[in-house]
């Protein structure tokens, strides 16, 4: 495994007590950062701390991503941010557009767009001031794409990627980077929220013809969130197994 020097960076995972968020805590930790994962699940957030504690130094806070004053105490509560990677997410389950009830496709909306949103809302303005930062957006070629019975998360995630674009011209010359990753899919505990036929059919997009392992995108985190990384930004990285060619 390669590493880069994160040595006394603070990182921030949202959901990062599980999936993805959980496999990019490991793979920052064993750069060196500190690890302040913020999620809702209280139980999964206590587990996560106490076995990614053995590898160095993490933190938990439970919080509310939608609720702007949950976000606003949070960032308050840590002296420095360097890296904030906004990895939670849901998929709100599968249907035609028009049989989603309207209160699911407000939630996923909420949590995969709104929530970023919010993160970036206080924390960006820290980075600028402080003159460096990474921010990390996970997105989904369902973004770029449109899945069919997806109408909600891709909606969401090409929410994310265009907010992305915007916020990184934004902070384009502050040291602040901001990019995005359009991962296929993952196999993770999301897949609990997902249709048999739905998971067959993105399988079978992936010309590589497996799921995406969740370590593999928190390679690309750590990049990402690295100086090595240094001219990148407003950058849309595919990890899709060959499914986006374009």
């Amino acid at each position: 495994m390669n590493t880069y020097d994160l040595t006394g960076r603070v990182a921030v995972i949202t959901g990062g007590a599980q999936g993805i968020g959980y496999a990019t805590c490991e793979r920052l930790l064993a750069s060196g950062a500190q690890v302040v994962i913020w999620d809702i699940d209280a139980a999964k957030l206590d587990a996560a701390c106490a076995e990614l504690g053995k590898s160095g130094t993490v933190s938990g806070r439970v919080v509310e991503l939608t609720d702007d004053a949950a976000v606003a105490a949070a960032t308050a509560a840590l002296p420095a941010i360097d890296i904030l990677v906004n990895n939670a997410g849901i998929t709100g389950g599968n249907a035609t557009t028009w049989e989603l009830d309207p209160v699911v496709w407000r939630r996923v909306i909420e949590v995969n767009l709104i929530a970023p949103y919010l993160t970036c809302r206080h924390v960006a303005p820290r980075m600028k001031a402080a003159g460096r930062g990474r921010i990390v957006n996970i997105a989904s070629v369902a973004g770029k794409e449109g899945n069919p019975n997806a109408s909600h998360y891709s909606a969401s995630k090409a929410g994310l990627i265009a907010l992305t674009k915007s916020l990184a011209k934004e902070l384009a010359t502050s040291g602040v980077l901001v990019n995005a990753i359009t991962p296929a899919v993952a196999k993770t505990a999301m897949f609990e929220q997902m249709t048999q036929q739905h998971i067959d059919y993105m399988l079978g997009k992936i010309p590589m013809g497996r799921f995406l392992m969740p370590e593999e995108i928190a390679a690309m985190v750590a990049w990402l969130c690295s100086d090595d990384c240094s001219f990148s930004t407003g950058a849309v990285f595919d990890i899709t197994g060959g499914r986006a060619t374009y």
